[in-house]
Order: structure tokens, then sequence, then C-alpha cells
């Protein structure tokens, strides 16, 4: 059986699975129909299945020349990531409803911003560089 039948397969049993959970839920007599939960741990497993089966389409259909250019292009992005996550700050953060973000949380959202930041800030700069060649010639 090769990857392409197997995927039509898993997508066709996740299919079946996801009808009789919203079957479910609409036959149900309480608000949330009582089964939100297991349909997100639906959601979650039908996401991972189609992260893996990306990742297995794209290195099984990569040469290894492209391959080697992809793994450079993650491991910059990596990079960045890592970069952020080092000058994020961590302090809780008050919320208005008396509550407080957690040192992670903040830590994560700062990380997430500073990555948007840096990724931004290097897109200018390489339009600005093109656009300074473009002129030059």
């Amino acid at each position: 059986m090769n990857l392409k039948k197997l995927s039509r397969l898993i997508v066709i049993v996740l299919s079946i699975i996801s009808i009789v959970f919203l079957a479910t839920i609409m036959a149900s007599d309480a608000p949330d129909g009582g089964m939100i939960e297991p349909f997100i741990y639906v959601a979650y497993l039908t996401l991972a299945i189609a992260i893996v089966l990306v990742l297995l389409y794209t290195l099984k259909n990569l040469a290894s020349k492209d391959l080697k250019k992809t793994l450079i292009s993650v491991g910059a992005f990596l990079g960045v990531i890592l970069i952020a996550f080092i000058f994020a700050d961590g302090t809780p953060v008050p919320l208005k409803d008396g509550g407080e973000v957690s040192s992670f949380g903040s830590k994560m959202v700062s990380t997430g911003l500073n990555a948007f930041y840096i990724l931004a800030l290097f897109a200018v700069g390489l339009m600005f560089f093109s656009g300074y060649k473009r002129i030059k010639k």
C-alpha cells in the first residue's frame, strides 16, 4: 500500500469519526453536547496526522540537494525563534480581571513578537537591498 492510498484511507476514517461525533453533538440535549472535549481530541489527532503526512510527502519528494536547502531554511527559522526566545521578557503581566499571565506565557508571547519583529526587519531589509540592486544596474 503506497503512501497516497494510506493517507486517503486515514482521511476517510477520520471523516467518518468526525461525522459520528457531529451527530452525537447534534442529538444531545446539553447546550455544549458534552462531546466538545473528544471532538477537540479528534481535531488534534487530525492536525498531527496532517503534519506528519505533509512532512513525509515533502521529505520523500525532495532530492538530497533540495533537502539540504530545506533543512538550512528550517534551521535558520529555528535560529530566529531561539534568538527571539533568548531576548524575550518573561515578567508576569496582570490582567484586568485580577488574574495574571504566567511568566512562561508572557515569555512565549514576547518570543512570538520578537520573532515577528526580526523576520519583518529582515524582509524590509531584503526589499531595500533588492531595490538598491535594481537601481544600481
